[in-house]
């Protein structure tokens, strides 16, 4: 899977609220949960999900906030298979917690 151009993540950051470009290889987006044991759920299906993905993010647990940083290592950037699992964890942040 090839990195994707600038102009591609852009175009695909924008329809993606509170996903943020940390630098050229990663974007991040912060979870907030209102008790800590639903963060932890959290991460479990989305650590779940990237491994049937084939594909691992950074995971930081920080009481009630879950960071999510994603990048494609094989391919040392950003590719579609990052967007993928974006999706699927904001999907799964909404059906636990609503939308946000």
């Amino acid at each position: 899977m090839a990195k994707m151009t600038e102009e591609q993540i852009q175009e695909q950051l924008a329809g993606r609220p509170g996903w943020t470009r940390k630098d050229a290889k990663w974007l991040v987006k912060k979870y907030r949960f209102p008790q800590y044991m639903k963060g932890i759920e959290f991460v479990q299906h989305t650590a779940m999900t990237a491994e049937a993905l084939n594909h691992h993010p950074m995971i930081a647990i920080e009481y009630k906030m879950v960071t999510i940083s994603v990048t494609t290592w094989s391919e040392g950037g950003i590719t579609p298979l990052d967007f993928e699992l974006m999706d699927r964890c904001d999907r799964l942040y909404g059906s636990m917690c609503g939308p946000g």
